[in-house]
């Protein structure tokens, strides 16, 4: 049957193997779930139909059996008439209604051996759809921080980084050099606080210099006397 053949290469496949060679995961992810689901959809109706055939050969198995108790009554009856031709002509179709039952009954062994199976594999498929699910967000996330990380590099390898840092520095550079200029005029000029600071810096001098001569005179009279 197409639809296990595709079934089994689903659940038997490597996701992430998968995911290595496709040049967009986060498309390939959305791919197989969908494929997981239109599968799992193909074989919950393929099992719908297999129950459905079980059903049918069972309710024949049953007519069949009845007929066959049926057939056996009527050959008593007809041994009790004393009709042994009657007798073995309902045998015959007796047999052949339990011919018929044995056969309908290993057909229906096949059938109950391919429910179990499609079972199993229904299960199988959902354990698988529900991980895919689970890991989809993730995948995604890695896949697009990857992509991230990716044109970060090509950025630093290209050397556009650099390129900003050099004419980051040149402006530092002029803003430095206008700077030298603007303190280059203020140079020699005084301020009305330089003013008042050379000021006190000879009222200081003065007063220094009177108490120096002051002393000076003191030692002179003192040595004339």
């Amino acid at each position: 049957m197409g639809i296990f053949s595709r079934f089994t290469d689903i659940v038997n496949s490597n996701i992430n193997a998968i995911l290595d060679k496709a040049e967009d995961p986060e498309k390939m992810v959305r791919l197989i779930i969908q494929e997981m689901e239109d599968t799992l959809v193909e074989v919950r109706s393929a099992s719908a139909k297999t129950i459905a055939s079980k059903k049918e050969i069972s309710a024949s198995i049953n007519k069949i059996q009845s007929e066959s108790k049926d057939w056996k009554s009527k050959a008593e009856l007809a041994i009790s008439k004393e009709r042994e031709d009657l007798a073995r002509a309902a045998l015959q179709e007796k047999k052949k209604c339990d011919e018929q039952v044995q056969i309908l009954t290993t057909e229906l062994s096949v059938v109950d051996e391919q429910i179990a199976k499609l079972q199993n594999e229904v299960g199988q498929l959902q354990d698988k759809l529900a991980d895919a699910k689970a890991r989809q967000k993730a995948i995604i996330l890695r896949q697009k921080t990857v992509s991230s990380r990716l044109e970060v590099k090509k950025s630093l390898d290209s050397g556009k980084v650099d390129a900003a840092m050099g004419r980051f520095e040149q402006y530092e550079r002029k803003i430095d050099d206008l700077e030298s200029q603007v303190d280059a005029y203020d140079l020699g000029k005084k301020t009305l606080a330089d003013e008042f600071a050379e000021l006190e810096s000879d009222d200081d001098i003065d007063n220094e210099l009177a108490a120096l001569k002051k002393t000076m005179q003191s030692k002179s009279s003192d040595s004339n006397k």
